[in-house]
């Protein structure tokens, strides 16, 4: 049986669906292959990010942050939003596939000490494998 193709769409893909895909092809590659893209790419993936993702035996540094339009090509299956409001642009999906909204604050905005900012990177980074969990295993 082929792999279903997932998508984690957000505005500049630099965290919270780059998250999503290393953790899709780490915990769930034998089932799913994870994308990410947003609507308006940052450019780079964020280093926290990268951080965090490698607590958890993850390695996304050499992730980039690449455009919804360069992923037209791709068949997905499934695509999840994780802007967390509608007021953050959060992006529409127009290809087939299921396409699932799930409100994840994004870590970027996160403020204070480095050691105060990872703690909402993990939170977040936590909070997608449940929600994956939930989607994926349930």
């Amino acid at each position: 049986m082929a792999k279903q193709n997932i998508l984690f769409l957000c505005t500049g893909n630099s965290c919270r669906s780059q998250m999503g895909e290393g953790l899709i092809n780490h915990f769930w590659g034998d089932s799913f292959e994870g994308f990410s893209a947003g609507t308006r790419p940052s450019g780079y993936v964020h280093p926290l990010a990268i951080k965090i993702m490698a607590e958890v035996g993850i390695d996304i540094s050499a992730y980039e942050s690449k455009s919804a339009e360069s992923l037209r090509h791709i068949t997905f299956d499934r695509v999840f939003t994780v802007c967390d409001n509608a007021a953050q642009d959060c992006p529409v999906w127009l290809g087939p596939g299921l396409v699932q909204h799930r409100a994840f604050p994004d870590p970027a905005e996160a403020t204070g000490t480095e050691e105060e900012q990872l703690t909402v990177f993990r939170t977040v980074r936590d909070g997608l494998r449940a929600m994956l969990e939930q989607e994926l295993d349930g």
